[in-house]
């Protein structure tokens, strides 16, 4: 029987997909020879199509070309690494060739990465079974009746999400639900689509209603962890990830996220525990060693983080976030046959893309930290432009809703409000672009005896995003036009409740820090429901500040930092906000620039003292003393005496900047 791959409707099919599917049909009709030659021939003009690589492949097989048809795939597998059906496609092969061993691995790879193939499950209980496997044969088995017991909709659907068909899936899936109503693997899935698109909000509506209808369903619940995670709600995390180690506390998959849950709230011991626990079970786990790297790093303990992140990538030798992860140590330096592996692994076509830009810039700061300038930035460049080929960034948008911002907080919007809000002074808050130098004002606060360090805290976005409603798009947004319609009853219980949800990083000192970044683009909102608060402006020169960005791989999120001329646009966005908020809120904010500080500690120091209201202490000048989680990139560097490498290393690589600068114009001028 011809499985091809399945194919969501189309409308308007290109030339190339019209003729894919001219060829497919000659497929089901059993014209091989036929379909592979139209094949071969359409691979002239698309050699890297996924679609036409398999058609080939399956045809050469039904033809008895298996040799061709293993090349073929080969040659596909080095392009479409992630493409579930390739590996199913050679289980065929190797069955055809008469070897199980090589077919159950490719089956079990195909499994692996789609676990909706009903064939490569009825292929693998045949297989196993053969071989006197009979676990595996009745697991594959079951797999088999799950498989046959959902509606064809529903396997089509989450076999095109497997294979990256996001899209095509969510139609599938959609159309299905509204016809079938509350099915829970549908909703389940159509979460799971949500969650990739980053429209979390749907997707936990959608596993909350899940688990009404199927309160056992354990996996639903896991991945209802994980949107809380992303949505930064570990408290009601840690309640659902408890509930997960209730139903089974063996479950790696369980343990592994609650211990991910602890570190979203602090609590590094207990993860640290758990991933240890996990690591003796399986002591080659390379992101069991890495998140243990991570959780050292936040502690303090470089030197064991540094060991356990070298164990990860050996662990995993083309693991680009373990090498990664050291260089972003920024104190960390690289052995001549680390780079080697590195380069070998980065020009490896079997290396993943994620792996592989993580790869990159593990390149350029190592190249950097040599002078290599010239390689180094090839290497950056090369990482920024893979990642931001996975990513979605419009800079328009970001600049419609400053520009919003600056229509909606007048001066005398905030005059008319005069007395709202949450009275409290509690927060701190820190904002500025990335590596702007506000780690650095961070940990000289938190040295403090009555101020708490806390983290990047994102109880503000969460509050914008509600407050742009369900359906917002990067059109239309009810924010930040529904300031203008809260009642003071509103904006109080707004501010209240940001301190209520913060209480939990917090100790007994009376001060605690939001380090934000991004919150400089709702310094209006924070006024309104926190209007005592302390704002602090964490300002770098703007060349330093653009090219550390671009330099830097950030976990989530900062998405304008890929592209030179995106980060000039930002930071002329940020300027020009910031600009506003003090001629609108003159005095609110207190600017703090990097050079400045640096050049100057203990002035700026007291200056930043007074302004928060207290009083001078002689440890937040030994800042690099105080023992602390800290979770940013500058970890490092504020753990040692000040800092003032960062502030010229832009410099070497002016030969290569020409763009972002022209881009920020008179702001590099007004700089120097």
């Amino acid at each position: 029987m011809v499985d091809p791959a399945p194919a969501a409707p189309r409308s308007g099919p290109s030339p190339v997909e019209a003729e894919v599917i001219r060829i497919q049909g000659l497929m089901q009709a059993g014209k091989f020879a036929e379909a592979l030659g139209a094949g071969k021939q359409l691979l002239l003009a698309v050699p890297e199509n996924r679609d036409v690589l398999y058609a080939v492949a399956v045809c050469q097989r039904y033809l008895g070309q298996i040799a061709e048809a293993l090349g073929t795939l080969a040659h596909f597998q080095r392009l479409h690494p992630g493409f579930s059906r390739l590996y199913q496609e050679q289980g065929h092969c190797q069955v055809a060739a008469r070897n199980p061993g090589a077919a159950i691995e490719a089956y079990l790879t195909a499994v692996n990465i789609n676990v909706a193939l009903p064939a490569s499950w009825q292929a693998l209980e045949v297989l196993f079974k053969s071989a006197g496997n009979a676990t595996d044969a009745a697991t594959a088995a079951a797999h088999v009746a799950k498989l046959a017991s959902l509606p064809a909709a529903v396997v089509m659907a989450t076999s095109l999400f497997a294979d990256g068909e996001t899209h095509a899936a969510e139609q599938v899936i959609r159309q299905f639900l509204t016809t079938h109503g509350n099915h829970v693997e549908a909703m389940r899935l159509l979460a799971q689509i949500g969650i990739k698109l980053e429209i979390l909000d749907d997707a936990e509506v959608l596993l909350e209603g899940v688990l009404i209808l199927a309160p056992e369903y354990h996996l639903a619940r896991y991945d209802l962890v994980q949107v809380l995670l992303q949505r930064h709600q570990a408290v009601r995390a840690h309640a659902e990830a408890l509930k997960l180690l209730a139903a089974d506390a063996a479950n790696r998959n369980f343990r592994t996220v609650y211990a991910t849950v602890c570190v979203a709230l602090g609590r590094h011991e207990e993860a640290l525990t758990v991933y240890r626990q996990l690591l003796e079970e399986a002591p080659r786990a390379a992101a069991i060693h890495l998140s243990v790297a991570h959780v050292l790093k936040t502690m303090g303990q470089q030197a064991q983080a540094i060991e356990a992140y070298r164990a990860a990538a050996a662990a995993k030798p083309d693991y680009g976030d373990a090498y990664w992860s050291l260089a972003n140590l920024k104190t960390y330096g690289f052995a001549d046959e680390e780079i080697e592996r590195m380069r070998r692994a980065e020009a490896s076509p079997s290396t993943a893309l994620i792996d592989r830009y993580h790869l990159c810039f593990s390149l350029g700061k190592a190249l950097e930290d040599r002078a290599e300038y010239g390689e180094s930035f090839e290497f950056y460049e090369r990482g920024n432009a893979l990642k931001r080929a996975e990513i979605r960034y419009q800079a328009a948008a970001l600049e419609r809703v400053a520009k919003l911002q600056t229509s909606v907080c007048t001066r005398e919007f905030f005059a008319s409000r005069a007395g709202t809000g949450c009275e409290r002074a509690d927060p701190i808050f820190i904002v500025g672009l990335p590596r702007s130098g506000s780690t650095l004002i961070e940990q000289i606060l938190a040295s403090h005896s009555q101020v708490e360090g806390t983290m990047e805290l994102a109880d503000i976005p969460r509050l914008v995003h509600s407050l742009q409603g369900r359906h917002a798009t990067e059109a239309h947004s009810a924010y930040p036009a529904v300031l203008g319609s809260l009642s003071a009853g509103q904006l109080r219980q707004m501010g209240e409740k940001y301190l209520a949800d913060t209480q939990i990083f917090r100790t007994t000192k009376p001060f605690f820090i939001d380090k934000m970044p991004n919150n400089f683009r709702h310094l209006g909102l924070i006024h309104l429901i926190l209007p005592n608060a302390r704002i602090i402006d964490a300002r770098r020169e703007p060349m330093a500040c653009c090219f550390s960005n671009f330099k830097q791989l950030f976990a989530s999120g900062q998405e304008f930092t890929y592209g030179l001329e995106d980060i000039a646009r930002y930071y002329r966005m940020y300027v020009e906000l910031m600009a506003h908020w003090d001629a609108v809120l003159p005095g609110k904010v207190l600017r703090v620039q990097h050079e400045t500080l640096v050049g100057d500690l203990q002035g700026n120091v007291r200056r930043i003292l007074d302004f928060c209201g207290l009083g001078f202490e002689p440890a937040c000048l030994e800042f690099y003393k105080t023992e602390r989680s800290i979770r940013t990139a500058s970890s490092e560097q504020v753990r040692q005496p000040i800092f003032t490498e960062g502030l010229t290393q832009w410099r070497h690589f002016e030969p290569w900047l020409g763009p972002l600068k022209s881009a920020l114009g008179e702001l590099v001028e007004n700089a120097a």
